[in-house]
């Protein structure tokens, strides 16, 4: 039952492994990996020197923390939310409507937070002008942009992450409410005393396991977002390699930044690892 799914995996993950020699390459399409000149780091030299390399590694880390620390955030307290309601039918329907963006893409979702955020006729700046200010350029100022990215990602992912809340609170021995309820706690007080120790492994599991996605702020998302007026805030690794692969056709160098990142996130994958087993008892075999 697992050929089918390992086959894949060795003809799409691994297989274009081997042209990580075009990182050391100057690699010319017509020659061909085996023809191309071998230059060695040069490559890595070169994107060392670019003066945007530092700044497009603080965005990507920046955003992609901001990321994390919000998406772990939303769902517990939509979680602790939802589990309040009694009313099965609304807490299902509540369920649903903040699950649907999961399954949208960057490519919708993209148009709808322009025609959210447009400074001309968006819906938000037409309640700050209602409000008396002044409309925000939301996708074309930096000191904005990063925040719209991850409010944007929050609200398309945070339904995803809820629902594995929710099954961590069916696993908290009921048993516990009743006698938290018998000493006189109030709903807060379980809520702070029973409810968030229960959570506490999975909260522990999920922060851990992020880690592996420290380097991947959302190509995606920001290749729909972004435009020349936000690189300096918004530009990340994911966009710069698109940008010298695909538009300027430096092949090399693109491979060289993207082995660079896979390299890094390896490193942070394996940390991730190591502390959800050390953390929370987390195992893959």
């Amino acid at each position: 039952m697992l050929l089918p799914a390992i086959i894949i995996v060795l003809i799409y993950s691994y297989g274009p492994m081997v042209g990580l020699v075009i990182a050391f390459e100057k690699y010319v399409p017509a020659k061909g990996m085996i023809h191309s000149k071998w230059i060695g780091l040069d490559n890595f030299k070169y994107v060392i020197s670019l003066p945007d390399t530092y700044r497009v590694l603080y965005n990507t880390v920046y955003i992609s923390f901001m990321k994390m620390v919000a998406g772990l955030i939303a769902p517990i307290i939509v979680a602790l939310l939802l589990n309040e309601i009694r009313a099965m039918v609304f807490k299902r329907l509540y369920q649903t409507f903040i699950y649907l963006p999961h399954f949208l893409s960057w490519i919708i979702l993209g148009g709808i937070m322009l025609d959210i955020l447009s400074p001309s006729s968006g819906l938000a700046n037409q309640l700050l002008q209602s409000l008396g200010f002044e409309p925000i350029f939301f996708l074309g100022d930096n000191r904005w942009f990063p925040y719209v990215l991850v409010g944007s990602d929050v609200w398309k992912e945070f339904g995803f992450s809820t629902i594995v809340y929710l099954a961590a609170l069916t696993g908290i021995n009921p048993s516990l409410y009743e006698a938290a309820e018998i000493d006189g706690a109030n709903r807060w007080q379980q809520t702070r005393h029973v409810t968030l120790p229960g959570m506490v492994p999975i909260m522990i599991l999920l922060a851990t396991l992020s880690l592996g996605q420290i380097l991947n702020a959302g190509f995606d998302q920001v290749f729909n977002l972004y435009n020349a007026q936000v690189y300096e805030s918004g530009d990340i690794i994911d966009t710069l390699v698109y940008r010298l692969g695909l538009q300027q056709a430096q092949y090399g160098v693109a491979t060289a930044v993207g082995l660079f990142k896979s390299v890094v996130s390896f490193v942070f994958i394996s940390l991730s690892y190591i502390f959800a087993y050390r953390f929370a008892n987390y195992r893959i075999f």
